[in-house]
């Protein structure tokens, strides 16, 4: 199954259900099969069955055909294919996250931002850093472990009187490999975005 993202949660949450093993049994089994049918071979409630037939036609793995009895339009349902696999790529769902080039970016901490760097114990970077986030009672700490690379990174940020520095100039400060820049990119937005980090 070549699907995006929401199609494969939507077979994820339905193949974990404790019946779904029995429902795909009766649909390999016979050619075709209602969910009345299906249900009633099951001791299923019809709606259970139904739900369950109608998300297998939405991710492909069925195929429905509308039929009518006495004028009465129902569906019935057949495995589009004995073999079910499940296929994501990455590429497609995150984009270029991993090829633009976001070393050109000039950072520098913000001031103020009241975010706390902890650093390692007996080594040069950070292992984490906690964000706070919220108001009054409401005000919380968001603590985010950061790889080596990431905490190497943002101990050798400017700080928020220095100069502005490109990601690629603190990363070579840092001594961090040109093919970690995703990582460092990663962390660089998050923070930017909970106004830890300033670009300019």
């Amino acid at each position: 199954m070549t699907a995006d993202f929401d199609r494969i949660a939507l077979f994820g949450s339905f193949i974990a259900k404790n019946y779904a093993v029995d429902i795909l049994r009766v649909l390999y089994t016979y050619q075709d099969v209602s969910a009345s049918e299906a249900a009633s071979r099951l001791g299923l409630h019809i709606n259970t069955v139904q739900e369950f037939l109608e998300a297998m036609h939405k991710t492909g793995v069925a195929i429905r055909e509308e039929v009518y009895e006495k004028k009465r339009p129902y569906f019935r349902y057949k495995l589009a294919s004995e073999n079910i696999t499940i296929e994501i790529n990455l590429q497609d769902l995150f984009g270029d996250n991993k090829t633009s080039d976001m070393s050109v970016l000039k950072i520098r901490e913000k001031a103020n931002s009241s975010a706390t760097f902890n650093r390692a114990k007996h080594n040069p970077y950070f292992s984490s850093v906690g964000i706070f986030i919220g108001t009054g009672r409401d005000r919380r700490e968001k603590r985010i472990n950061l790889t080596n690379a990431q905490g190497a990174f943002l101990y050798n940020l400017p700080f928020p009187d220095g100069q502005f520095k490109s990601i690629g100039e603190i990363m070579q400060t840092a001594q961090i490999d040109p093919e970690l820049l995703p990582e460092i990119t990663d962390i660089a937005r998050l923070l930017v975005e909970y106004a830890v980090i300033e670009s300019g």
